[in-house]
């Protein structure tokens, strides 16, 4: 069973995706539900795709596709269709290319949560924002799910990380040696720094020799994603 806003969205897509081959942007999902943020529309998706109505497609900007309707909608729209109409599906790649640092235009872009501001010098606590989204090239994600952070300090300068930057994360919990990562330290802090395993320890190395590389015991420290791309606007 469906919520109102569920079924309303579900239709809104269904309808979208008939008359222009593409599923509508997060805004025009917004706008067509009347709601005042993208967070509630989030949320509606992922319900949506929980119950098996939607899919959505990796790598993809607004690939969002219909897996199966309501019986309601489905014996409408049997009213609808005239004798010996068989409907197509239409697909596009709107993959983009980033080169250096780009601004993602919504015809290839992909939705991700922003996670507040991560030091790329002393730890400091992520702070996290369900409702806050920020846009990227879908060329740049890899598999799995993402999240961004913006870097706060100076300490991974030499690796091309500024202050104020947007770094784009792949959420997991292991990755290999010499990547740049997001490190949980002692279930409080929070840091981006390049990986390194030395025998039975973790170091956390900058990329600024005004730093000093901090060492640990393995469970010490929790892996929550890799650094995968980079945006940063002039």
């Amino acid at each position: 069973m469906l919520t109102r806003k569920q079924h309303e969205l579900l239709g809104y897509i269904h309808r979208h995706l008939a008359e222009h081959g593409v599923s509508p942007s997060f805004d025009e999902m917004k706008d067509a539900l009347s709601l005042k943020s993208k967070s509630g529309i989030h949320r509606l998706i992922k319900a949506l795709e929980e119950r098996g109505f939607i899919r959505r497609l990796p790598h993809r900007a607004r690939a969002v596709e219909i897996a199966r309707l309501p019986e309601d909608m489905e014996q409408g729209e049997s009213r609808a269709r005239p004798e010996g109409f068989a409907p197509r599906v239409i697909q596009g790649d709107f993959r983009g290319q980033l080169t250096g640092a780009t601004v993602a235009e919504s015809s290839d872009a992909v939705q991700i949560p922003l996670y507040g501001r991560i030091a790329a010098g002393t730890p400091i606590q992520a702070l996290r924002d369900e409702n806050e989204f920020i846009d990227v090239p879908a060329s740049i994600l890899a598999g799995g799910e993402h999240y961004a952070l913006e870097v706060d300090g100076d300490s991974m300068i030499e690796a091309g990380i500024l202050d104020g930057d947007t770094v784009v994360v792949q959420r997991t919990e292991n990755s290999e040696n010499g990547t740049i990562v997001v490190a949980l330290i002692d279930n409080e802090e929070v840091t981006l720094k390049r990986l390194r395993r030395k025998g039975g320890a973790v170091a956390l190395e900058p990329a600024n020799t005004s730093y000093e590389t901090r060492i640990f015991p393995p469970e010490r420290v929790k892996i929550q994603g890799r650094l995968i791309g980079l945006l940063r606007r002039y």
